[in-house]
């Protein structure tokens, strides 16, 4: 079970981090008055917050459950052959729960401010396209960029966890990488790259419009990560094995 707990206080940690930048921090409001960014972390703030919780919550649970924390990166490490099959659904559902019990969190606390409101394009930092894209991004971008940026990320990890990579590194990596992509997607879908992400904060955000467009933040990811898996396995990985040399020679 150590495994299982591990991934879901893991995607705990990310979503609550990450959405939680964002609902809180990512733009400062005063009671009466209008949103200011003038001390808000905006987009940079928030996918600074993302990156670092993979970075830390990869050095905290990485040695104990590889510190997937996103429902594509197991399907991506179990088509690379790193990961086996049988802990998929467990895993999946540990991911799913943590980031359940995180959106229910931040919704908690966020009552707590008199000017809270599940409003706008994104509530709750949800993810979606057409209307409910932070600019307005159609379902076509939607799916290149959720597709593209999970299918890097994937390449990335199993890139710096492979066994000729430098040891130590893995996280500090992964995080800045998480940290890129929301850079280049937030604008496009709020980026998800992770389907628990996408659906803990779905669930409370009171829109059942963003609901039905979760789909595509399941199959986009998983569909980027299982071609890198296959890619990195068949392609990139070297599956070659030193020669046994005889006592003596």
């Amino acid at each position: 079970m150590k495994k299982y707990v591990a991934e879901l206080i893991g995607t705990f940690w990310l979503v609550f981090g990450g959405c939680g930048s964002a609902v809180f921090a990512a733009f400062v409001s005063v009671p009466g008055g209008e949103n200011t960014n003038e001390f808000g972390l905006g987009y940079l703030g928030v996918s600074l917050a993302f990156g670092l919780t993979v970075f830390t919550g990869a050095y905290a649970f990485g040695h104990i459950s590889g510190g997937h924390f996103n429902p594509a990166v197991s399907f991506g490490l179990w088509m690379g052959k790193r990961f086996p099959g049988s802990d998929l659904a467990p895993y999946i559902g540990a991911q799913v729960i943590g980031a359940i019990l995180a959106a229910l969190l931040i919704l908690a606390i966020a009552h707590g401010a008199p000017e809270f409101q599940l409003t706008g394009s994104n509530p709750l930092a949800t993810n979606g396209f057409g209307e409910h894209s932070p600019q307005g991004y159609s379902i076509i971008s939607a799916l290149l960029a959720e597709f593209v940026l999970t299918f890097i990320f994937l390449l990335i990890i199993l890139g710096v966890t492979d066994k000729k990579a430098a040891p130590g590194f893995a996280p500090a990596a992964i995080g800045l990488a998480l940290t890129l992509i929301h850079l280049i997607s937030i604008p496009i879908t709020n980026t998800s790259v992770n389907p628990a992400r996408s659906t803990g904060v779905a669930l409370f955000c009171g829109d059942m419009a963003l609901v039905s467009q979760l789909w595509l933040f399941w199959v986009a990811p998983i569909a980027g990560a299982l071609l890198a898996g296959f890619l990195y396995h068949n392609f990139f990985e070297d599956l070659s094995r030193p020669a046994v040399i005889p006592d003596g020679e």
